[in-house]
């Protein structure tokens, strides 16, 4: 019966939590809705050497080829540490629970998410310049 309640409760949170932040990132404060691109970085307290190379690949590539674009708003990084209580709603929403890269494409206010999870952990630490240059065509296309 406890065990039934529990998880009658998270079901009900998981539900009420739903799209609903959402709206607050895509629409400016004037109400219109903008265009940007969100690259999220996930991780959680302890991270690895891969963990950390996709951190400091993601940044250095940002801040080379994107530096107008971020000034701009038109991308935006974001280091998400999921082990903090504040976290754990974007945590949810995007399905994570461990070390992540998640490339979100926030267009006529509409959200589409790619999961680069694997691509990130499968080139960052060992070709990192792969890692850059797969990472550098996936927001260029997501900018158009």
């Amino acid at each position: 019966m406890k065990r039934t309640l529990i998880l009658m409760m998270v079901s009900l949170m998981l539900l009420a939590c739903g799209e609903k932040s959402n709206a607050v990132t895509v629409k400016e404060q004037s109400g219109q809705v903008r265009d940007f691109v969100e690259v999220l970085y996930f991780h959680g307290k302890q991270r690895c050497v891969t963990c950390r190379s996709i951190e400091q690949n993601t940044k250095e590539l940002l801040e080379a080829k994107f530096t107008q674009q971020m000034k701009a708003g038109k991308v935006v990084y974001r280091v998400i540490d999921i082990s903090k209580k504040e976290n754990a709603q974007i945590a949810e929403k995007y399905e994570v629970t461990w070390s992540s890269l998640f490339l979100v494409q926030h267009k006529n206010g509409k959200e589409k998410a790619e999961n680069l999870t694997e691509f990130a952990f499968g080139h960052s630490r060992t070709q990192p310049e792969a890692f850059k240059k797969g990472l550098a065509e996936k927001i260029n296309q997501a900018l158009k």
